[in-house]
């Protein structure tokens, strides 16, 4: 059907038609679930992600962007067919979690320091949830286990460099920026002059930077917010109205004779919409089905998002060109294939740490949200330490590739 069709808009019509008219009949659940998804946005998405933001629009305007860019350009380019800014994006990605890697992608191509094509390449890569999120508040929160923390954190990051590997074949006739011009200068030496260069092309002083970037985090921030209160209705009144059991039943037909337990067919549908429900969902199922199945669903739920990360996203990739289709079909394949490779990873890891005994970490404390509660501060440390780490190890990495090079040439 045409996105143009009359069928189309009054299909749309009647939907939200519809949705007015549940929330009218389920006020009182439509309130509690906006209430809850506004505990969640403030008690968690927004002190975790609010300094990371803020940040990242800083370094770009200090041109610090630039200089990474200029540093892992012979790692980028060659793995992923992006610029090397996009390890800046990797880095603060992986880091800080969904939907923070949009954003940079966005501010990129706003730049023009990337072409649509490598937007598009980008943003469908570096999406991903932050490793507090994955280890502490699934892992350790919903299933008290730290080997899930490991196997999950495992699969989800390589399944993403993988989907990376695969996306670099995405719109191989596209333009694409230009390489950087090599010279006989040392590459730290040519990073500090784009840096420098950067900062000058930017010209604001770093009180007006500063002011810039609170601002455009906040609203950012704020979007997000809303699309976490709208869903967290939307979905507590597809229960009321047993939508999600219609759905689930549905699945159950179509999976149940390809082997697949039909138990996990309500954390399916929960992850579909959200993210965090959905792994919860994951993690209640009963203890008779084995605890690798249970893993791959929650991987495949992590590495998908859910439609409310997916609205957040498209909502911020509007302000460019870049089209959401190619990142959705991403989402699809990274679950896919994160749900393959906790089936592959399971027994090695398992055999290899002696993590890997089920106890209980009464590391959080309880609540009614379902999400464990960490402050903002160990948030902030852990993804710091994180984004580091991850772009240490692409230094390296460039490092070591530019020696390659240099010696078969």
């Amino acid at each position: 059907m045409s996105r143009h069709s009359p069928i189309l808009t009054l299909l749309f019509a009647i939907s939200a038609i519809a949705l007015v008219f549940s929330l009218v009949v389920f006020s009182q659940l439509s309130f509690e679930a906006a209430v809850r998804g506004l505990k969640i946005w403030w008690e968690v998405v927004f002190p975790s992600t609010l300094p990371f933001i803020v940040l990242s629009e800083v370094l770009m305007g200090l041109g610090v962007v630039h200089f990474m860019g200029v540093l892992l350009e012979p790692f980028m380019r060659p793995l992923f067919n992006v610029p090397g800014t996009g390890g800046f994006v990797l880095a603060m990605g992986f880091s800080s979690g969904y939907p923070v890697a949009a954003k940079l992608t966005t501010r990129l191509r706003q730049q023009g320091n990337i072409t649509k094509a490598e937007g598009e390449r980008l943003v469908s890569f570096t999406t991903t949830g932050d490793p507090l999120f994955v280890i502490g508040a699934v892992a350790i929160g919903f299933f008290h286990s730290e080997q899930m923390g490991v196997v999950l954190a495992t699969t989800h990051y390589v399944s993403a460099i993988i989907m990376g590997l695969l996306y670099r074949f995405h719109a191989p006739f596209a333009t694409v920026t230009k390489p950087l011009d090599k010279t006989s200068l040392p590459l730290p030496l040519r990073a500090l002059q784009a840096m420098h260069r950067a900062r000058l092309r930017d010209g604001r002083a770093f009180g007006k930077l500063m002011g810039d970037a609170v601002q455009s985090a906040l609203n950012t921030l704020f979007m997000i917010g809303g699309f976490i209160i709208v869903f967290s209705v939307l979905i507590q009144i597809f229960a009321a109205i047993h939508l999600t059991s219609f759905i689930s039943s549905i699945l159950t037909i179509f999976l149940g004779p390809l082997g697949f337990p039909p138990a996990f067919s309500q954390a399916i549908i929960s992850g579909l919409f959200e993210v965090t429900l959905g792994a919860q969902a994951a993690s209640v199922v009963p203890d008779s089905f084995s605890l690798v199945w249970k893993a791959a669903i929650a991987s495949a739920i992590l590495s998908w998002g859910g439609l409310s990360v997916h609205a957040q996203v498209a909502s911020i990739l509007s302000e460019t060109d870049i089209r959401v289709s190619p990142y959705l079909i991403a989402r699809s394949v990274h679950a896919v294939i994160a749900a393959i490779l906790t089936f592959i990873v399971w027994e090695p890891l398992s055999s290899a740490s002696s993590w890997f005994t089920e106890k209980s970490v009464p590391v959080f404390i309880p609540v009614t949200s379902g999400i464990p509660q960490t402050s903002w501060w160990e948030t902030f440390a852990f993804s710091g330490i994180v984004a580091v780490g991850i772009a240490a190890l692409l230094f390296v990495a460039s490092f070591l590739t530019r020696q390659l090079i240099s010696r078969r040439s």
